[in-house]
């Protein structure tokens, strides 16, 4: 299934673009907010490379699934403007989805394991904080 996306720098930044550190033992972490049974991003893989093309997309490897609900990853297209040095792109990515249980609110947890092709592993610990229908912010 392909997926178009839009996205500008601070789409990218934070989902799954390569990081500036190296050091796989310590795992990124970070938090999502998500609607019961809605699928909701959790992740944009991509890899750009310093000419602007796509070199080799990552392998990605759910570590510890979470336990009321499931993650999908589909093929998508990634366009994006300003980004590094690239001014205007276009490239291959992966995205990653969760989706809880229908009646499932409250946080849940997975990692995921990300490899490039340079040899870096990523460790990602993701919470998701699912709130039922009527939790969003008041206007």
């Amino acid at each position: 299934m392909k997926v178009l996306l839009y996205a500008g720098v601070a789409a990218l930044l934070g989902f799954g673009a390569p990081a500036l550190a190296e050091d796989a033992t310590s795992p990124v972490e970070r938090t999502v907010k998500s609607a019961t049974n809605k699928d909701t991003r959790i992740g944009v893989f991509i890899n750009v490379l310093p000419d602007c093309t796509s070199g080799p997309l990552p392998t990605i490897r759910l570590v510890n699934a979470p336990a009321s609900g499931k993650v999908t990853v589909k093929s998508a297209k990634v366009k994006a403007t300003n980004y590094k040095a690239c001014l205007a792109l276009e490239v291959p990515a992966y995205v990653a989805f969760y989706r809880s249980q229908p009646d499932f609110i409250g946080d849940d947890v997975l990692t995921i394991e990300v490899k490039y092709a340079g040899g870096r592993t990523e460790i990602q610990k993701i919470t998701i904080n699912v709130a039922g229908p009527g939790a969003q912010q008041k206007i």
